[in-house]
């Protein structure tokens, strides 16, 4: 039988930030396994570091913020061949054009500051689709905006792409932003509290989302 390999491997993450008054330890010694087609579920009460823990991840912790040990283990394929990185050592550069948004995508907590409200949703899903598909046409772009906007459940793509965020309820907008982290099929989708501003319902509707396209 086949040995699975996990996607992501995190091992003894630690993470403190500088304050005025000191140092404070906000991740010890988290360890974490994720293997293709998992859902993983990190559970604590406010303050205990989940975010904290993702954002390291991602590569997008405060300034103040100190790695003190760990290592994160990320295994992907790039032209055609498989490759096994620890996402603590690449540099700034290399996360942006290789790991973050294009392998691993997040979904914020807070639709509402997610968005530009001065900018068509169709505008803002195509950007992040010209980020990871610069040959594309113009054709071809906004044909992948509108198949996105389909796979999140947006009725009416067509005409919704050339509306503004303020046209679309709290879980439209989420949904917007689910299609945004979703541009560059990423091999991670991380969602930090997504459904924490919505209703009862509609919190129900983008959990039954994330399965459905985490099946596709």
């Amino acid at each position: 039988m086949e040995k699975r390999e996990p996607v992501l491997s995190m091992r003894d993450l630690a993470v403190s930030f500088q304050a005025s008054f000191g140092k404070i330890r906000a991740v010890r010694g988290v360890n974490m396994d994720v293997y293709p087609g998992e859902t993983v579920a990190i559970v604590g009460e406010s303050g205990s570091g989940k975010s904290v823990s993702v954002k390291t991840i991602m590569g997008i912790t405060a300034p103040n913020a100190v790695i003190e040990s760990g290592t994160i283990k990320f295994r992907f394929k790039e032209n055609g061949k498989e490759q096994v990185v620890d996402l603590l050592k690449l540099s700034k550069k290399e996360m942006q054009h290789r790991i973050k948004g294009k392998r691993i995508a997040m979904v914020f907590q807070d639709p509402m500051t997610s968005l530009n409200p001065t900018i068509k949703i169709g505008k803002q899903i195509a950007e992040a689709v010209i980020i990871h598909n610069k040959n594309y046409t113009k054709d071809q772009v906004d044909q992948k905006v509108l198949e996105l906007m389909e796979l999140v459940g947006i009725s009416h793509p067509k005409e919704r792409y050339h509306q503004y965020p303020w046209q679309f309820s709290g879980g439209m907008r989420q949904r917007c932003v689910m299609a945004i982290a979703l541009a560059s099929d990423p091999d991670i989708l991380f969602a930090d509290e997504p459904t924490t501003a919505l209703d009862v319902t509609i919190q129900a509707q983008i959990l039954d989302l994330l399965r459905e396209i985490q099946m596709k």
